[in-house]
């Protein structure tokens, strides 16, 4: 079967992503740098562990701050750099949740939907989760690993070939998410 999956973005705030922001780093932003190098550079293990996984297995697309979904080869320039550094990754702000939500309903669900990325907040679950309810999926060996030993499984994944088991995240991580966001942001 087909696997779409939804890497969640590396974090522009850390060290390695303010040296890319000050000019920095070894990147030349005139032609643009392909996204998925960036946050491979900006996040070490998790991202590259992410990001060869889904190659590996399937379709990946990249949750970006601002951007929506984007997929690793797209090309963006220091103004989009410091755009999605501005920009909370928050389930209630809109900036945020607005191009993720529009994203993610353009994407065929006749295919898997697998969200590689953190479970513990609802940051990226409460609005994949509005969009994909049941049908949205994450690797079952994730629940209480933490990013280090999630990029490394991803990676021995890799060289294995052998896939990980995936479980509804509405099962995995509770149905409370949606109630206490719902809760939270009465429409």
């Amino acid at each position: 079967m087909k696997r779409t999956f939804l890497l969640s973005p590396a974090n522009l705030g850390g060290v390695r992503g303010q040296r890319i922001l000050s000019g920095g780093s070894r990147f030349d932003f005139n032609g643009g740098v392909p996204l998925g190098d960036v946050f491979t550079y900006i996040s070490g293990l998790y991202f590259r562990g992410k990001l060869q996984y889904a190659q590996s297995f399937g379709v990946p697309l990249i949750i970006t701050a601002g951007f929506g979904l984007m997929t690793a080869d797209s090309r963006i320039g220091m103004d989009e750099l410091r755009r999605m550094s501005t920009v909370p990754i928050d389930a209630f702000e809109a900036l945020y949740r607005e191009p993720l939500e529009r994203d993610a309903c353009a994407i065929d669900t006749s295919s898997e939907i697998v969200l590689l990325g953190s479970l513990a907040t609802p940051k990226y679950l409460e609005p994949l989760l509005r969009t994909f309810g049941t049908k949205l999926l994450i690797p079952s060996e994730f629940v209480g690993l933490g990013d280090m030993s999630r990029g490394g499984l991803m990676l021995k994944c890799v060289r294995s070939g052998q896939e990980l088991a995936y479980v509804p995240a509405i099962t995995a991580c509770g149905s409370t998410l949606l109630a206490d966001a719902a809760e939270r942001n009465p429409q």
